[in-house]
């Protein structure tokens, strides 16, 4: 339904792609842009965009399977998940995501697929081999940030509207407990052990640390940066490094990363990269980590060791949400 439109660049072709020997286990990057209508595809051994791929309308959440065979992407105008080859880029087909996706999320298996449905208060549940919706769990107004438990018993749902973070069963799809935190929260987060589950806060402009075991919050962190007023610092994405040493929270228009330690949650610098930074990923080797500048239309490249960006890279328009496939 939908076409390919590959971007030439370092010869490869309409024909297909053709990667140097040298870049033969390059890990491909593919960036939603919300206005372009696109996926971005990005060679992190180029350092480039190489290809563009055209979706659906207002493509936001974006991941990969667990296999790295499939990228999905949610299409708020469109009301679906839209499928594509990771490899050729091809369409594969599309998901009955409920109305307006933004953010979803998959179970560690990749079997289930955990969709946030923004204007109808509701989570959609969809069996990825099925092709079909399974489920459809009650939350707040406005959900959106969307994250499975290591141990894939419990599925996190934030509301922006009521401010609230819905803990639910997976088994039994029933909202287990809630939990308050700051205005809008978009975005959330678990370590790789299970031990904490992170929570932005757009409009209160902090960082939850919340117990999963108690559903309590440890702790709330806050984010200051000279010359910026309060209000321009609007936490989003969150991504913790596997060993849970080192957090990057993205700030939107404050235009900068937050470096939390993940241990003590002090807040360690402030790397400035693009305009209104949304979402990023880390490379599977945790080596690099990129993010998406929505009003720059380009993905900063964070050297991860270093904690330094190190390149800007120009993507589609209003770039949104970042995935890698598996190494």
């Amino acid at each position: 339904m939908f076409d390919v439109r590959w971007t030439a660049v370092f010869g490869l072709s309409l024909l297909g792609l053709s990667f140097s020997a040298g870049s033969a286990s390059a890990f491909l990057a593919y960036v939603s842009n919300e206005k372009g209508n696109s996926i971005s595809v990005i060679d992190t051994d180029k350092m480039e965009t190489v290809a563009t791929i055209q979706t659906g309308q207002r493509p936001r959440g974006i991941e990969v399977s667990r296999d790295g065979k499939l990228v999905y992407v949610a299409l708020g105008d469109d009301d679906k998940i839209q499928v594509f080859d990771a490899k050729t880029f091809n369409s594969a087909g599309e998901l009955p995501s409920g109305p307006d996706p933004e953010q979803f999320t998959l179970d560690p298996a990749g079997k289930i697929l955990y969709v946030a449905n923004e204007n109808d208060a509701m989570v959609t549940v969809l069996d990825l081999e099925k092709r079909a919706s399974i489920g459809e769990v009650s939350v707040g107004i406005e959900p959106e940030g969307m994250t499975v438990s290591p141990d894939s018993k419990t599925l996190i749902c934030t509301s922006e509207t009521t401010s609230m973070v819905h803990f639910i069963d997976t088994a039994s799809r029933q909202i287990v407990g809630n939990l308050l935190v700051g205005s809008r929260p978009r975005f959330s987060a678990f370590k790789a052990d299970g031990s904490e589950l992170w929570v932005s806060s757009e409009i209160g402009g902090d960082l939850a640390i919340i117990d999963p075991a108690t559903r309590q919050l440890k702790q709330t962190v806050k984010f200051e940066i000279p010359g910026l007023r309060s209000e321009a610092i609007q936490p989003v994405g969150i991504n913790i490094t596997k060993d849970g040493k080192l957090g990057f929270v993205d700030l939107g228009p404050a235009n900068r990363v937050a470096v939390v330690d993940g241990v003590t949650h002090v807040v360690l610098k402030y790397l400035l990269v693009g305009q209104r930074v949304w979402h990023g990923a880390f490379t599977p080797d945790e080596k690099y980590l990129l993010v998406a500048n929505g009003v720059s239309n380009d993905v900063s490249v964070i050297d991860v060791a270093r904690q330094r960006v190190i390149k800007s890279i120009q993507v589609g328009e209003l770039p949104w949400g970042i995935a890698f496939g598996p190494n």
